[in-house]
C-alpha cells in the first residue's frame, strides 16, 4: 500500500514540476520565434546562467536571467535599432539574450561553437576554430580549451534536453 501511495505522490510531483507552462513562456516563445532559436535552448541558457534569478549579477557584470553583459546588450541593441533598454527587466533580458543567441547561430553553424561563444566570447571561439587542435574543419568545435566553458556547454545541452521534453509534453497536453 505504501508503495502505491509513493508512486502516486511521485506521479503528482512529476506533473506539477514538468507539466506546466514554464516561467516566462510568452517572452521566450516570442523571442525564440523572432530570432530563429529553439525555445528549449533559450530555457537551457536561462537555467544554466541564472537559475531563473531575475536579479542575477555576475562578477563580470552580466545581468539578469540570461546574464547579458551591458556591452553585448549595446552591440545587439544597436543591430536591432533598440535605443533604450533595461537588462533587469525579464522581457528585455530574454529579448536581447535570445537575439544574441540568434546572432551567434548565424555566425557559427555549430551549436557547440554558439554556446562556447555565448560563454567565452565570439572572438575566442573564432580563434579556436582556426586551430586544428580544436576544430577539424574551421566550422565545428570538437574540443574547448577552457574547462569552465566545456562544463558550461555540457550543462546547457543537458538542460536543453530537459526543456525540450517539458515543452513537448506541455504542448501535447494542450498547456501551451
Amino acid at each position: 500500500m505504501t508503495c502505491v501511495i509513493s508512486l502516486a505522490a511521485l506521479a503528482i510531483a512529476f506533473l506539477v514540476i514538468f507539466v506546466q507552462k514554464p516561467k516566462f513562456y510568452q517572452f521566450v516563445s516570442d523571442s525564440a520565434a523572432r530570432f530563429g532559436v529553439s525555445p528549449a535552448l533559450v530555457y537551457a541558457v536561462i537555467r544554466t546562467e541564472s537559475g531563473f534569478d531575475e536579479n542575477a549579477l555576475s562578477e563580470k557584470g552580466a545581468l539578469g536571467l540570461m546574464q547579458v553583459l551591458p556591452s553585448t546588450a549595446e552591440f545587439i541593441a544597436a543591430k536591432l535599432k533598440v535605443e533604450n533598454f533595461d537588462l533587469n527587466d525579464p522581457q528585455t533580458n530574454i529579448f536581447l539574450g535570445t537575439a544574441y543567441l540568434g546572432y551567434l547561430s548565424q555566425r557559427f553553424t555549430d551549436e557547440m561553437a554558439v554556446l562556447a561563444a555565448y560563454n567565452a566570447g565570439e572572438g575566442r571561439v573564432a580563434e579556436w576554430l582556426k586551430n586544428p587542435d580544436f576544430s577539424p574543419d574551421g566550422k565545428t568545435l570538437n574540443k574547448v580549451p577552457f574547462p569552465e566553458t566545456a562544463a558550461y556547454i555540457r550543462k546547457v545541452r543537458r538542460n536543453k534536453k530537459i526543456y525540450s521534453f517539458r515543452l513537448k509534453l506541455s504542448a501535447h497536453l494542450g498547456l501551451l
